[in-house]
């Protein structure tokens, strides 16, 4: 518990001191050597501070923005919205031309089975009406010159 709190005093405690482990220097190591082109390298500048010191260095050339591209007039969105809109009236445009060719097409099927109907209707009732007026090539059989005996005709 707390030594405070309770009005005991602390019991004595055994101290340690731990001293620190001296460690080996490091062994320095070159900096590794990077050809430089003789005419890249910086020019040094000094600058003369308002308290007499002088410091020297490298100048360093500010780092320049990258170039602003200047956006369109017009989004890419409402461009693809407008050659989608062209593309479908260019399909709306050829199903109209394909349902006119169909609807034309049936018409004229129609015009043309009505047409054999009425051809071929005629060339029947033709037919019909002309075998009850008179028969040529058929068989003429005068019945009153038969004989019948017995319900059997003997011709």
């Amino acid at each position: 518990m707390y030594p405070e709190r309770t009005g005991h005093a602390p019991a004595a405690r055994a101290v340690e001191v731990h001293q620190p482990t001296p460690l080996p220097p490091a062994v320095p190591v070159a900096a590794p050597l990077v050809p430089v082109q003789p005419g890249s390298i910086p020019a040094v500048a000094s600058i003369v501070l308002p308290d007499g010191r002088v410091v020297t260095g490298y100048a360093i050339e500010p780092a320049r923005p990258e170039p602003v591209t200047a956006k369109p007039a017009v989004s890419r969105a409402a461009v693809n919205v407008a050659l989608g809109g062209v593309g479908f009236l260019a399909v709306c445009g050829g199903l109209l031309l394909l349902t006119t060719f169909i609807t034309a097409l049936t018409a004229l099927i129609t015009q043309l089975i009505t047409l054999a109907a009425v051809i071929f209707g005629g060339w029947i009732a033709v037919q019909v009406f002309s075998a009850s007026g008179h028969r040529d090539g058929g068989t003429t059989v005068n019945i009153r010159k038969a004989i019948f005996k017995r319900n059997h005709f003997h011709g």
